[in-house]
């Protein structure tokens, strides 16, 4: 059957197309020759039924680029008005394409339009894991009429690095869905869907004729900077360099870059002794990154963390690194993928950062290797990491995940070395029923921070887990499809002491109303925690458990909000007192192009631990009050105005102190421990004008603070008095203009 869907397909598209016009007006002289699809089905809920609205699509190789064309059939009165800014997350009526370029199930480009024009692209790794940081550059055009609206895209050829074909030919693999806004119904051609553990892998392959293009585009920019509160100015310039002579290589390059906040951060307090993990919006780290992926079952683990090339230097002067410049070479030779990344950063302290990759496909399974380096000489540090990453699916149930990692650290004279790996089980059974598990083992020496991301080693790890999907629930019901999970888990340090055991039990669903539920409760045994006290010992911790609830509703009629509660308990206290959190965040539409929004977090923690030093840490009745605030106002199709206001205020009084003896029991103490008080302050306005497709002027003027005192006080006035932090009040403007040669 698969060949004979390969030899249609060749027939169809390998014949010579001429030029598509991208305007949204689906002309039929224009499509001839392509590909039709009209077998659409439901993917959420997972029934594979035909769609409950008919959908068209057309997928045409021509030399300009890969062209797709989408007829939505849908009544006016059920249609999403709703205007969205790019990398969108809002449930509105919208079509995805997704084009695995080499075949070969390792990565993919997803390339979202809704359907007033607002578009979203990302990056599709070890199966279904999305990232939307990465910006492409590609043509799109939006129509309705009364019996629905048209979607055309070109997607070009330079967008992502290919393999070469043979015989004038090339294999790629395409996905493409669509989705309902006001119930949320997605319905796919092939029938794949993310929420599998084949998700990529299931794309149809498609043989098209063998295009290529060559591309230099030079982007060069501007900023110019004032500080209101040093009286100073500053002003720079650079350019970022992007060369695709073939469909075989490619090389990006910045010269001089300017990270200067025009994309602000969600503000962060953080007293454990684990790094929070933030995602990388840098065109020059986004750009063709997927090659470089190389993750763990473990949260957001990664041996390339770009985040860290500019971060606070060594020094600890609390400036971030001053980058001079950067590469990065992506390319193939046979079925042999290639990525070299090279970064230097400015003065005495600057590092220095370098990695290799190579993947390799073959017919059931990926390999890859991959080495990082940095240079620290401020720290008289060098780190070497090496990785060696497998994903084999065996047969369409099964699929394996195996990575192994090992850290030489070399500093002042001593070298250390460790170790660590993890493997990744996934079966998919009848009636909706899957499988899943997990072993980790991280080394308690081994080190991969200084260019990649783990939130903690010394971690033997392992669960199993059973899921159960049901897509076909009664008309009646409110929902439209849900999963429930179950998994037993148990966590050990390197030094044998257990962390947890723990049972989780949770429900994902899908409304008929477009909207998405998820409850979850751990059930988590007695056990230690090793990281609060920094090293100097670890600490016993009781049973306890926790439970999370959020409900997301999206736009219907003016309003839309987003809830969630968490109720838990933990610390020395164990269960014997409970803590809790909720969140609510209503969004008023006054009109489809401009929305506000204000929200509330509340947090009340009873038995709070803290480190202060040594083996002494204090137990604290803690508050946290946030307040969130905002509006989106899309002016027209290239203007945007963004105001995002976040102010903290948390509190913390002391219960009691404690010393940790060597048997890891809290032993009250009366070394004096202050209470505490925070205020953050996080102030945005981001006007954002696009000249020309990855052209932009931003004018972004900021302020914020962040300001610990010891003392206690109420969290409201703690939250009214973070709005008179200034720290930093800035002025930015940047104008960057791309330039295609």
């Amino acid at each position: 059957m698969r060949a004979l869907l390969i030899l249609s397909l060749l027939a169809a598209l390998s014949a010579p197309a001429a030029a598509v016009e991208i305007d949204g007006r689906i002309d039929p002289a224009e499509w001839q020759g392509a590909h039709h699809v009209t077998d659409f089905r439901k993917t959420q809920p997972l029934s594979r039924e035909p769609g409950t609205l008919a959908t068209e699509a057309w997928v045409l190789a021509t030399p300009d680029g890969l062209a797709v064309a989408f007829r939505n059939l849908q009544p006016p009165e059920t249609r999403t008005r709703q205007k969205v800014q790019r990398d969108f997350e809002e449930q509105v009526d919208r079509v995805n394409l997704m084009v695995d370029f080499d075949g070969d199930g390792r990565t993919a480009y997803d390339f979202t339009i809704a359907s007033t024009g607002g578009i979203a692209d990302s990056v599709v790794t070890n199966e279904n894991q999305f990232n939307d940081d990465w910006d492409g550059q590609w043509l799109h055009a939006v129509s309705e009429d009364a019996a629905g609206w048209n979607v055309e895209m070109l997607i070009p050829w330079y967008t992502a690095p290919m393999r070469n074909g043979e015989n004038g030919m090339r294999r790629i693999k395409v996905y493409l869905d669509r989705v309902i806004g006001s119930t949320g119904e997605r319905s796919a051609w092939p029938a794949a869907s993310f929420e599998t553990p084949r998700f990529m892998s299931d794309f149809s392959p498609l043989e098209i004729p063998l295009y290529s293009q060559s591309l230099l585009a030079i982007t060069p920019y501007a900023s110019g900077l004032y500080d209101n509160v040093a009286h100073a100015s500053d002003f720079d310039a650079g350019a970022d360099i992007f060369w695709k002579p073939n469909g075989q290589f490619q090389l990006t390059a910045t010269l001089n870059p300017d990270f200067g906040q025009v994309e602000s951060d969600d503000l962060v307090i953080n007293f454990s002794a684990t790094e929070a993990f933030i995602s990388d919006k840098r065109p020059f780290f986004t750009e063709n990154q997927g090659i470089f992926e190389f993750t763990t079952p473990s949260d957001f683990s990664q041996l390339l963390y770009t985040r860290r090339v500019g971060a606070p230097a060594d020094d600890h002067s609390g400036e971030a690194g001053d980058i001079t410049g950067a590469v990065k070479l992506n390319g193939s030779f046979g079925a042999t993928k290639y990525g070299v990344f090279a970064a230097e950063e400015a003065d005495e302290v600057g590092r220095t950062f370098a990695a290799l990759r190579v993947v390799r496909d073959f017919t059931t399974q990926n390999l890859g290797a991959m080495v990082t380096h940095v240079d620290r000489p401020f720290l008289d540090r060098e780190a070497t990491v090496a990785g060696i990453d497998q994903n084999w699916r065996p047969t369409e149930r099964l699929s394996l995940q195996t990575r192994v990692i090992g850290s030489q650290i070399d500093q002042a004279g001593e070298t250390t070395r460790d170790s660590g790996f993890t493997t990744w089980i996934k079966y998919e059974m009848d009636d909706g029923w899957r499988q899943e598990w997990i072993g980790m083992h991280f080394g308690n020496d081994l080190q991969i921070n200084d260019f990649g991301y783990l939130s903690r080693n010394s971690t033997n790890y392992g669960h199993w887990e059973l899921r159960r999907r049901f897509a076909d629930l009664p008309a009646e019901s409110r929902y439209a499809s849900k999963e429930w999970r179950w998994r037993a888990s148990t966590n050990h340090n390197d030094h044998g002491e257990r962390l947890s055991n723990q049972f989780r039990i949770s429900r994902q669903g899908n409304l008929r109303n477009g909207s998405f539920e998820y409850m979850q409760l751990n059930v988590n045994s007695a056990g230690v925690s090793d990281l609060l006290t920094r090293g100097h010992g670890s600490v016993n911790v009781p049973p306890s458990f926790n439970a999370h609830y959020e409900y997301d509703r999206p736009r219907k009629g003016d309003w839309g909000f987003e809830v969630l509660a968490d109720v838990f308990t933990g610390g020395i206290a164990g269960n014997d007192k409970i803590g809790f959190d909720v969140e609510a965040t209503p969004t008023y539409f006054i009109n489809d192009a401009f929305s506000v929004y204000g929200g509330v977090y509340y947090e009340q923690i009873p038995a709070w631990l803290v480190w202060q030093n040594d083996n002494l840490i204090g137990e604290f009745d803690e508050h946290w009050l946030q307040f969130n605030a905002g509006l989106d106002w899309i002016m027209t199709d290239r203007h945007e105005l963004r105001v995002k206001l976040q102010a903290i205020g948390l509190d913390a009084q002391l219960r009691q102190g404690y010393r940790v003896d060597a048997a890891g029991n809290s032993i009250p103490t009366a070394d004096p421990i202050d209470d505490f008080s925070v205020r953050n302050l996080g102030f945005q306005v981001r006007y954002r004008y696009e000249l020309a497709p990855l052209s932009y002027l931003y004018v972004v003027y900021g302020r914020g603070g962040y300001e610990q005192l010891p003392i206690s006080e109420e969290t409201p006035d703690l939250v009214r008095d973070s709005l008179e932090l200034r720290d930093d009040e800035q002025l930015l403007v940047k104008l960057s203009y791309r330039f295609e040669i």
